[in-house]
This record gives C-alpha cells, structure tokens and sequence, in this order.
C-alpha cells in the first residue's frame, strides 16, 4: 500500500495541468449554465405572473418535469437522444465546438431553472401586492413593474434560496463526467488511473469542490448582507 502523498500528484506537471483543466471547465460549465437558468428562471416566473392558463399551466408542467426526473437522466437525453435529432450540420459543428460541454451547460441549465423560477415565486409572494399597483399607478407597464420594481425586491427575498441552489448547481456539474466532459471529477477519475493514488486523488478533488462551494456561499452571505442592508436604508 502506497504511503499518503499529495506532492505526488500536486508537483506533478502532468497531474496539476490536468486538475487545473478541469477546474476551469467546471467553472465554464457552472457558469454558463447558472446564466442560463437564470435568465430562463425570470422568464418563467413572468409567464407563470400572468393571467394565460396555458401559460401557467406550461410553467407547472415545466417545473415538475425537471424537478422530478434525475439531472442525470436529463443530461444523457440530451447528450444521446436529442442530440441525434438536430441537423447533421449542427451536430458536426457541436462536435468541433466539445458538444458534451455544450450539452452538459444547456441541460444543467434547463434543469436548475425549474429550482430558480420557485425560489423567485416564493421570494415574489413576500411582496406586497400593493407594490405592483403602485408601480403600475406611476405609469409602469406590466413588464416594466416586474423589471424595475417587483424583480429586484423578489430576487432580495428569494436570496438565501438561490445561493442554495446555486451551489447545488456548482456540484451537479460533475455530473457531466457520465457524458465525457472532462471536468474536475473526470480530471480526477483520470490522474487517479494513471498515478494509481486512489486516496490523494480523490482527497484533493474533496478539498477543491468544498473550497468552492464555500467561496459561493460565502459570496452569496456577503451579498445578502449589502442588499439587506440597502434595502432597509
């Protein structure tokens, strides 16, 4: 049995670029797809805001859809079915362009939305329905009220929900591994074969993801803090 030993890996020029590569994808396909979900999470919420039952009832039957079918079942229908749908044209460019990276962001993406929108309609319900009269009694339409007036006090409210979820998202990234996206976890995976150091190996993946995690909750701390603060001014 091999002693413990990080230098082994970490002075390892092979080893680090690897780790290195894989932490930036990670980062890449975190991101990517937290702007996504967000992005489509707001829209959602407006849809669900209105008076169209076909609206409303397409935003629930949305919601449901990806919060109860496993992230990983949604990534490999993305990556294995959907995928073999599109034109020919576009599947080859996806191929030049890492098509399991792509895949991996956009059904991340679509998938935390779902969490995004209900964080925003509970952070939304905390408002009082005063506001949005005022708002549309000072000339607002109905986008403009939600823009300038409901969205940013909801998005306050629904903070400490959507930190959580973020940092969910952080780590369903590694996810993406079971497609072949060469994140962190399958960084790893990889440096673990070739050095044969199961225990190091995992160890410093263990210590990078919650040295992560913490850095966006400690963020998102911080910035429930200021808006708090602002807010209450």
């Amino acid at each position: 049995m091999n002693d413990f030993n990080l230098t082994a890996i970490l002075m390892n020029p092979e080893y680090s670029a690897m780790l290195i590569k894989g932490i930036k994808l990670t980062l890449l396909v975190a991101l990517c797809s937290w702007t996504l979900a967000m992005s489509l999470a707001v829209c959602l919420l407006t849809l669900r805001l209105t008076s169209l039952k076909w609206a409303q009832n397409f935003v629930a039957a949305y919601v449901s859809y990806h919060r109860n079918v496993p992230t990983l079942v949604q990534l490999m229908l993305w990556y294995f079915g959907i995928s073999s749908l599109l034109p020919n044209a576009l599947q080859a460019w996806l191929s030049e362009h890492n098509a399991e990276a792509v895949f991996a962001i956009v059904s991340l993406g679509l998938c935390q939305a779902a969490y995004f929108s209900e964080d925003l309609r509970s952070g939304l319900r905390a408002i009082p329905s005063g506001q949005s009269e005022a708002a549309r009694a000072l000339g607002h339409s109905y986008i403009g009220s939600m823009r300038h007036v409901i969205m940013p006090q909801a998005i306050r409210n629904a903070l400490p929900a959507l930190v959580n979820h973020s940092v969910s998202l952080f780590k369903n990234s590694s996810l993406a591994m079971a497609i072949g996206v060469a994140e962190l976890t399958h960084a790893v995976k990889e440096v673990e074969s070739q050095s044969f150091r199961a225990f190091e190996s995992y160890f410093i993946a263990t210590v990078m993801y919650l040295a992560l995690s913490l850095i966006i909750m400690g963020a998102g701390a911080w910035l429930t803090k200021r808006l708090t603060i602002a807010g209450a001014r």
